[in-house]
């Protein structure tokens, strides 16, 4: 079922492609952003074959737009690191620079991450209490904890603070739309993927309230990442090259809106073709002098020594 929470004092400003300026990287209260990116137009390279800290699949990654960093996720170098849940968080110039990493044990896949900027540090949200499933692990709850270089974090530790937005709901993980400070956790009942959407703030206080929740979109191909910018969500799906799939491949950006759950436009990508593997991974929102870019990743290279490639769009309709 789709809940359909209107937002509350909330001013529409413009029509058609016009959207607001997000003032200091984030929309006000009385403002949200109008439009949504136009999925088949050109895709500009932002990071290009980047070494990440592992040297494993990139996941995920999302940006500290206040202080000009990348975080990335990937699962932890070792042999059974997929099965316990042991991630790697990067952290990166905007160049694609190494600036430091922590290690997060038994915190799930790494599917998706979220940043909340905090002056000159960040915290991170990420999916923890890891379930093993067959060869992989995925989250039970979502986490947030400040980026700590050099770190190695359990999945007990206290410095983490839990998460239980939906009771009952598993393979969870999140991201967050830095125009609206709003929370997207993708959850799993049954054997149906949702997204509902929170207020942050309201989450970090200890409040469920859900703003929406619909059901992720049937026909998708195997599902690689995922973001929102205002009443829209974005998804990334596709497969690595291969036999099955040669180039320039199945990777699909899909728009969604929130609060009715249609499925609005689809379209496919062949942004970073010439990359070998090109596995696509990971989606986000980046603002650069408060203009919004979709983003989304794709892993390449070699089985231990993959790298990183990001790409964006940033027209609006």
């Amino acid at each position: 079922m789709t809940s359909r929470v209107p937002i509350s004092r909330r001013c529409f400003l413009g029509l058609g492609a016009a959207a607001t300026l997000i003032v200091g990287g984030r929309a006000t209260a009385e403002e949200v952003t109008l439009g949504r990116f136009a999925l088949s137009a050109a895709s500009t390279a932002l990071l290009w074959r980047k070494a990440l800290y592992d040297e494993t699949v990139l996941q995920s990654f999302a940006f500290d737009n206040a202080n000009g960093h990348i975080y990335t996720a990937q699962v932890r170098n070792g042999a059974s690191s997929a099965a316990a849940g042991d991630l790697c968080l990067t952290k990166l110039s905007t160049a694609g620079a190494v600036l430091g990493h922590m290690y997060l044990m038994g915190f799930g896949h790494g599917v998706q991450i979220g940043v909340e900027p905090a002056g000159t540090s960040a915290y991170l949200w990420t999916e923890t209490d890891a379930v093993t499933e067959g060869g992989s692990a995925w989250g039970s709850r979502i986490a947030r904890f400040e980026f700590a270089d050099g770190r190695t974090v359990p999945a007990s530790s206290a410095e983490l603070r839990k998460y239980t937005l939906v009771p009952g709901a598993t393979n969870t993980t999140c991201a967050i739309d830095p125009s609206t400070d709003r929370l997207i956790m993708r959850y799993k009942q049954g054997s149906e993927f949702h997204y509902a959407v929170f207020d942050r703030k309201v989450v970090e206080a200890g409040g469920t309230t859900r703003l929406f929740d619909i059901p992720q979109p049937d026909g998708l191909g195997i599902f690689q990442g995922y973001t929102a910018f205002g009443d829209y969500l974005y998804l990334l799906t596709g497969n690595a090259y291969g036999d099955s799939n040669p180039a320039p491949g199945n990777t699909y950006l899909t728009s969604v809106d929130l609060r009715t759950g249609a499925q609005v436009q689809q379209a496919l990508t062949q942004a970073g073709k010439s990359l070998d593997y090109r596995e696509p991974e990971g989606m986000a929102i980046q603002l650069v002098a408060g203009r919004p870019r979709l983003c989304f990743g794709f892993a390449s290279g070699a089985e231990k020594a993959r790298s990183a490639s990001i790409f964006y769009k940033s027209e609006l309709v």
